[in-house]
This record gives structure tokens, sequence and C-alpha cells, in this order.
């Protein structure tokens, strides 16, 4: 029976088959080599002209895929030197994520998305922290929080100690994928908590929210640190928004 005769009537994608790239198989064959400890983390790979005879391409496909692969956070690109294996970082994986973070964030409705994303994030990592925290751990989360009540009056001091407590939180489950991504919503939602941040009395009511963050956490009470987080970030993003109101209709006038 022809191929075509058992298809009949079968429902086909209309997606068609995808031709790779030349330095896409490249990169590829040398992501496997890494991974299976061909090449180990900290050595060199071969040389340029070594990649060229051992896969049989050309000079431009060995660059290419040796860019793609620095973009995956898998070796060191140096000009004149061999590249070099990388040990892979939550940090670096998370990166790679950035320049579409960026895009999404200009979209209609993206901040809203982003906004959302990270409540769900953080309040996870408050559920968390009330679980596993150590007395070492209230202890850094405690001098966080008299950090940012000590800003109350610099607004861009009080932004650093803000982020500041918000990471001790994120460092408590001891996971390096939560303090980077973590690291990585904070660059990422920077505007929205310099707007915020300027309305007036949002420090003192961020800190009385950080306050009761603290005091849930301190107690072992996952259900309440849970709770006070989803009431702290509502009330971030509702002050984000009044602010946004505020200042378009300011700039409405003046037009």
């Amino acid at each position: 029976m022809l191929l075509s005769d058992s298809l009949m009537g079968q429902p086909m994608s209309a997606t068609p088959i995808r031709r790779r790239k030349l330095y896409e198989e490249v990169a590829e064959r040398i992501e496997t080599m890494i991974h299976d400890g061909t090449f180990a983390a900290g050595a060199q790979l071969p040389s340029e002209r070594e990649l060229m005879e051992t896969f049989g391409v050309g000079r431009s496909a060995v660059r290419e895929a040796m860019l793609s692969l620095q973009r995956m956070g898998l070796v060191a690109v140096s000009s004149g030197e061999r590249s070099r294996v990388l040990t892979p970082t939550a940090k670096a994986m998370v990166g790679e994520l950035s320049g579409a973070a960026r895009l999404l964030l200009s979209q209609d409705g993206g901040v809203a998305k982003f906004q959302q994303a990270r409540a769900l994030f953080e309040v996870g990592l408050a559920r968390l922290a009330a679980q596993l925290a150590t007395d070492a751990d209230l202890s850094r989360l405690r001098a966080a929080l008299a950090d940012n009540r000590a800003a109350i009056g610099d607004q861009h001091r009080f932004q650093r100690t803000d982020v500041a407590f918000h990471y001790a939180i994120a460092d408590i489950p001891g996971n390096a994928i939560f303090t980077s991504l973590h690291e990585a919503v904070v660059a990422w939602l920077t505007e929205q908590r310099a707007i915020s941040g300027r309305l007036p009395g949002a420090a003192e009511a961020a800190y009385a929210a950080h306050a009761r963050i603290y005091a849930a956490i301190a107690a072992h009470d996952a259900q309440a640190a849970e709770a006070e987080m989803e009431a702290h970030l509502a009330a971030v993003v509702a002050l984000y928004w009044k602010a946004q109101d505020i200042e378009q209709l300011s700039d409405s006038r003046i037009a």
C-alpha cells in the first residue's frame, strides 16, 4: 500500500517540515558532546579549524554555532582564544529570556501579564519561606526589613531595600533558580516599582506589608505568609495603575 493511500481520510498538519540550518546542526552536536562529558566544564573546545574539519563545514557555520551556544550559556567565546565550556547556571538560563521578556512587556497587556506572573511566583515563595525558614534565614530577613524601614523617605534607597527584602525571601528555599528568576523579574518590572513608589504613602504601606509578611514567615504560618504576600502585591499593582492614570491625566492637561 502506498503512503498516500494510507493517509487518505486522515487529518494532516499544515505545518511544513522545517529544514535546519547548518550551524544549528553543529551547535546541537557540540551541545551533545558537552552533555555526555566529551567536553567537560572549564575545558577548551577544539580550535575553529579543527571543528571545521571534524564536522565538514565552513568557518561561518562554526562561528554561528559558537555564538548560539554562548547565548545558551554553554560556552564562553573570546576573540583570539579557543571557546571554553561553561558550568551551566540558573542565571544564564534566565538571562536567555530577557530579550523576549522586554518585547512582551512592550506589547498591549504585557505589564499586566508580568504582574500576574510575579504574584504567582512570589506568593509561592512566601509559602515556601514560611515552611523552610531557619533562624539564620529569619535573622537575614529581619535585617532586610529593618533596612527597609530606615529607608522610608528616600525613594531610591527604599526601592533598593524593597528589592533586598523580597530577594531575602526568594533565597530562603536555597534554590538558585528562584533567586535568578527573582532578579530577572525585578529587572523586568523596574518601572512598576519606580512609578508606584512615587505616590504619597506608598513606602509606608509597602513597609507595613513587608512587616506582616515577615511576621507570618517567622511564625512559620505558610497560609498567612501566602495571603499577606498576595495582598501586598495586589496593592502594589493597584498603586501602579493609579499612578499611570494620574500621569496620563496630567499629560493630557498639559497637551
